[in-house]
């Protein structure tokens, strides 16, 4: 193994604003969408009113990622904590807040790698303007955008400004769609995820008018789908599949256009965007820098043919948060090849190798992996332990992807996995763990917030330090 990973490999964890720092309304922040959802479950699970208590903690917290090892640890601000409304008043306390947790990380040499927008959209938007379908929630982000590089954008070079857009943009909770009809809710969706293009786009330009040698970019819901025969049409099924839910995406922030395709299926819905004159200049002005990818499964797929009654890119949603089925396009089908976690995550690094090349090969520009883990119900033994062979297992080999793409030539700048503590999953609450360190509290108890350090802990601790010679 060794050499295997270059000298200067980022290794770190990463985490959210809303899933980790719990404060939700302390310090002047305003509530958020991914707060309002989070209090609408809160009877039956964990809302994010405290979650992970980093707000509190966070220096003790800091003091574990320097124990751990972290070069880098990805996090996101939470715009309603610096801006509570969205597009008014600056709030000086969050600003403050974020000031200290960078300075904290850079003392203990740590660099921060800031996403601005991971699900949480302030509220207050949403109520002034439906959010993303209007076109004033852009400019309200990038005055956001330019008021963070200018307060931290000495200390802070790399700028994931939207999490998950592709996958956000599928999610009517997310995006706070309550359209009740799909073709309607899709006009929506559709306006909202061109106007999501702008506001990074804008950003972008900003970070790089702003930042000397500042770099922004993109985190995308990663998509490899596997045919479910070899039959032409499900082959063709696949890799309409991963355009439809991924590379389109990226051919925006590359290109700042649609590519064909995605095109073709917005007028056959006649859910065309309203675009408006000068936007194609900025979305070519905007071009990512890098590309951060998220990735936890595959996907396997295979031809649905159009009818009169059901028209080619009419979609249907199956009840998951991610899956649909697409008309004259794909349908979702299951891998009995793989493994799935006990929450259905069909388990398959070789996947991963599959999408840092295929997407190196597209764009050519570094990427960085800012989520991959598993999410599972760790046991907390009579001694105090927390013994997660199993997660260890899932992110060796992830990392061995990672290596053995890193010989096939792709530029893999790090590794920075979900999550480094355990945080609030959103729909199952602390139930679904992730982290490197565990937190001792339930969805209904508290308990005492203590920071446990699972096996895993000590094993990636040792892998940071061998620079991934002892996987």
């Amino acid at each position: 193994m060794a050499g295997r990973f270059p000298e200067n490999f980022l290794w770190g964890a990463s985490s959210s604003a809303f899933q980790i720092e719990g404060g939700w309304d302390e310090g002047g922040k305003g509530m958020t969408v991914a707060d309002y959802n989070s209090f609408r479950r809160s009877a039956r699970q964990a809302d994010s009113k405290v979650a992970s208590d980093f707000y509190h903690h966070w220096k003790e917290d800091i003091g574990l990622m320097k124990e751990l090892g972290m070069k880098i640890y990805r996090f996101s601000l939470s715009w309603a904590r610096i801006i509570p409304d969205g597009d008014g008043q600056i709030n000086q306390a969050g600003l403050d807040f974020y000031s200290n947790v960078i300075d904290c990380l850079l003392e203990n040499g740590i660099q921060p790698f800031v996403t601005m927008y991971h699900f949480d959209l302030p509220y207050a938007l949403v109520e002034k303007y439906n959010g993303w379908e209007d076109r004033r929630c852009v400019y309200a982000f990038e005055r956001y955008a330019r008021l963070c590089f200018e307060k931290f954008g000495n200390k802070v070079k790399y700028w994931q400004l939207i999490n998950e857009q592709n996958l956000m943009i599928r999610v009517d909770e997310r995006m706070n769609i309550q359209e009740p009809d799909p073709w309607k809710a899709d006009k929506i969706r559709a306006q909202m995820d061109y106007h999501m293009f702008l506001a990074h786009a804008l950003a972008a330009r900003a970070c790089h008018e702003l930042i000397k040698d500042g770099k922004a970019g993109p985190a995308v819901s990663s998509t490899c789908t596997y045919p479910l025969t070899n039959k032409p049409q499900d082959v063709w099924a696949a890799k309409m599949n991963d355009c439809m839910k991924t590379v389109y995406c990226l051919d925006m922030h590359y290109y700042g256009k649609y590519p064909g395709y995605y095109m073709r299926y917005l007028k056959e819905r006649n859910i065309v965007p309203a675009m408006e004159e000068g936007d194609e200049e900025i979305l070519k002005a905007g071009r990512m820098d890098y590309i951060a990818l998220n990735y936890y499964r595959t996907l396997c797929a295979s031809y649905l043919p159009a009818d009169e009654e059901h028209p080619a890119g009419m979609r249907v949603f199956r009840g998951n948060e991610v899956d649909f089925d697409q008309y004259g396009y794909c349908r979702d089908e299951k891998n009995v090849n793989l493994k799935a976690s006990e929450y259905g995550a069909q388990i398959d690094p070789m996947g991963l190798r599959i999408v840092l090349n295929d997407y190196y090969s597209r764009y050519h520009l570094p990427m960085l992996i800012t989520e991959n883990g598993l999410g599972m119900a760790d046991e907390l033994t009579a001694d105090g332990r927390i013994h997660d062979s199993y997660r260890i297992d899932y992110i060796r080999g992830h990392l061995e992807a990672c290596a053995l793409a890193l010989e096939d030539g792709v530029e893999l700048m790090g590794y920075s996995p979900w999550s480094f503590m355990d945080l609030l999953s959103c729909h199952q609450g602390f139930r679904k763990r992730y982290g490197f360190v565990y937190v001792n509290r339930d969805d209904m108890d508290l308990k005492d917030l203590k920071r446990i350090r699972k096996d895993s802990f000590y094993w990636y601790q040792n892998v940071i330090r061998t620079n991934g010679e002892e996987l």
